[in-house]
């Protein structure tokens, strides 16, 4: 949940000030009808012209590159309403009771007011471009570097990057970088198909095995390492489509061979309820290794196409 500017004023010593409210409401911005109608429109022209042309094979990127528009627009009113709560709280720390220091309170609560109203329209769009980025690709759009968080009470999904997750729970400072659940971890590595049916029974398996993790942790948090390359693009897509907030945990590439192992250790620190393991490499063994040393249920998939071993018991069957 988005800790609001209002919420956070509530927590600061007005008194002798009056804030008024909102200069801009609602009806100012967008409605969600006419942003999801209009962005309907421009994605289906934009990717009916490149369809059968030289440019087709770019199209992916192109979608990306939309999606991301709204997600820097938003991320530039979000640094906006950071600087203009600073100010609010430098002045209120420094209140004289002057008209000018009253004016100028008043100014920042007006900029906070208003770079908060459009940094919520500004993820709402960019939420309706990613869905339609997943239903055009099948994949969940993430940004290249920060977290994809969203601040507005109305939006249930969220794609937040690890060292955000962990630096909000360490500092309780943003709570929209904190999604409230579960945290089941999920990892597998990058497997080649002997053919595209094989390729769909283990996509399927991925899913359906989820969607059991699912119905017993009904407010998981889907914890993985993001690699757009592997089968963490099918979990995060299903993830995606049922709304479950993720958190990701990329490598640093800086750790050289240490950076999964590294990855293993903050994903467990989160003390998930299930580690859900597809076939993958040493490091995903390891994992495995470590969370049944912590007495952590391991949902074993590192069968053939994704299933059960049959030497084992797989953590949830059915």
């Amino acid at each position: 949940m988005h800790t609001s500017f209002a919420d956070q004023l509530s927590g600061l010593d007005l008194s002798g000030f009056t804030i008024g409210p909102a200069p801009l409401s609602t009806t100012d911005f967008p409605s969600s009808e006419a942003a999801s109608q209009t962005l309907e429109a421009v994605w289906s022209d934009l990717f009916a012209l490149v369809t059968g042309t030289a440019l087709e094979a770019d199209a992916e990127d192109l979608g990306w590159a939309i999606v991301n528009l709204f997600h820097r627009a938003a991320e530039r009113k979000g640094t906006a309403l950071d600087r203009a709560i600073d100010e609010v709280r430098a002045l209120v720390a420094t209140a004289d009771g002057s008209e000018v220091h009253t004016h100028d309170l008043e100014t920042q609560v007006e900029r906070a007011q208003c770079a908060e109203s459009a940094m919520l329209a500004y993820e709402e769009m960019r939420e309706i471009a990613a869905s339609l980025y997943l239903n055009e690709f099948g994949s969940s759009w993430k940004p290249v570097s920060s977290s994809r968080l969203n601040h507005s009470a109305t939006l249930t999904s969220a794609l937040v990057q690890g060292r955000d997750f962990l630096r909000a729970r360490s500092e309780a400072k943003r709570r929209a970088a904190t999604p409230e659940g579960t945290p089941v971890v999920f990892a597998g590595g990058r497997m080649g198909r002997s053919s595209e049916a094989d390729a769909l029974a283990f996509a399927d398996n991925i899913w359906a095995t989820l969607d059991k993790v699912r119905a017993r942790v009904p407010d998981m948090v889907l914890v993985h390492g993001g690699d757009s390359k592997g089968i963490d693009r099918l979990a995060s897509s299903w993830a995606e489509r049922h709304k479950v907030p993720q958190v990701v945990f990329a490598l640093d590439m800086r750790l050289g061979a240490r950076a999964g192992f590294q990855r293993n250790e903050r994903m467990l620190s989160l003390d998930p309820r299930y580690v859900v393991a597809f076939p993958g490499n040493g490091v995903l063994e390891r994992l495995v290794i470590e969370a049944k040393a912590r007495r952590i249920t391991v949902v074993d998939r590192r069968g053939p196409l994704g299933t059960c071993p049959k030497s084992q018991g797989g953590g949830i069957t059915g």
